[in-house]
């Protein structure tokens, strides 16, 4: 029993950084309507940005928003250079573009900073949380911080007139430009807002799973697992899905022999088929109904 709630507690710790990464996907699903490849890399990058500022001497707490802020911004700037040209091209070619940003974003990582494995620093210390052996004050940490952004979220889309703004383009872009809604300035703003909760993903999972370029290859499809369960056109959905999909990986992993170790992927890509051929708008996804 006691193996089952450390495993259980754990599944949720690391959940909440697939919450992150799907939170993320979410963003740019609701903005744009496509699946943003390139996402883990963007949150890889991230991290590198802040491990650099660390090395130069500025305190974490600086650090911190400070990565965040040049997140969104550099969000918002790949979507009106990169995205935006690209708005009435076929599905496929976005595809391509987001493929190709990952390789872009992954290979000039590896050139600055190399591809050797670097620590980084976890601003909630690595000892247990209040005495407690099932769970450490990191994994405490990561999981406060994730349920702060829901909040923050919550309150954003629910009650200012910028939130209510994006969720009616994500609905109805058409009916958004015919009451005066700026459609393409809410894209930007989601593909900032996406990289900031990536970055945020980024520095967080760093401590766990040290820095390389490709330390966010695994999270991605674990993230993109948990957007799908919780569904893609829910932010709520995507952190309750992040969740589940960690439970389930640590659980299956401890619990069902031959699952550990490189075939806990599989479970995530299971996941992603089951959702989609048995209820492909996730748990808390709208369901949409066209008339003809």
């Amino acid at each position: 029993m006691e193996l089952f709630i450390q495993q259980l507690v754990a599944g949720i710790s690391t959940g909440t950084i697939y919450a992150c990464v799907a939170l993320a996907v979410v963003m740019i699903y609701q903005a744009i309507g496509h699946v943003n490849f390139a996402q883990g890399e963007m949150a890889m990058l991230s991290a590198f940005l802040a491990w650099q500022l660390l090395e130069f001497g500025i305190p974490y707490w600086l650090v911190f928003p400070g990565t965040v802020v040049g997140s969104f911004v550099l969000g918002m700037l790949l979507e009106r250079t990169l995205m935006r040209p690209l708005r009435n091209a076929p599905p496929l070619s976005q595809v391509i573009v987001f493929i190709g940003l990952l390789l872009v974003i992954n290979s000039v990582a590896g050139y600055v900073w190399s591809f050797t494995v670097k620590a980084f620093p976890t601003p909630f210390g690595t000892g247990p949380f209040m005495g407690s052996v099932w769970i450490s004050r990191h994994q405490a940490g990561m999981m406060a911080t994730t349920l702060a952004l829901l909040a923050i979220l919550y309150v954003f889309f629910k009650f200012s007139k910028v939130g209510l703004a994006m969720r009616g383009a994500a609905n109805n872009a058409g009916s958004a430009r015919l009451l005066g809604i700026r459609v393409k300035a809410l894209e930007g703003l989601g593909w900032g807002m996406a990289a900031a909760i990536g970055s945020v993903a980024g520095m967080l999972i760093a401590p766990v799973v040290f820095l390389e370029p490709n330390m966010m290859a695994g999270v991605l499809i674990y993230g993109f697992a948990g957007a799908v369960l919780g569904g893609l056109s829910s932010p709520a959905g995507a952190v309750l899905g992040g969740v589940l999909v960690g439970v389930l990986e640590n659980l299956a992993g401890t619990f069902i022999p031959g699952i550990g170790g490189e075939l806990k992927l599989t479970l995530a890509l299971v996941t992603i088929v089951l959702v989609l051929v048995v209820r492909p708008q996730g748990l808390l996804g709208r369901k949409l109904v066209s008339r003809v």
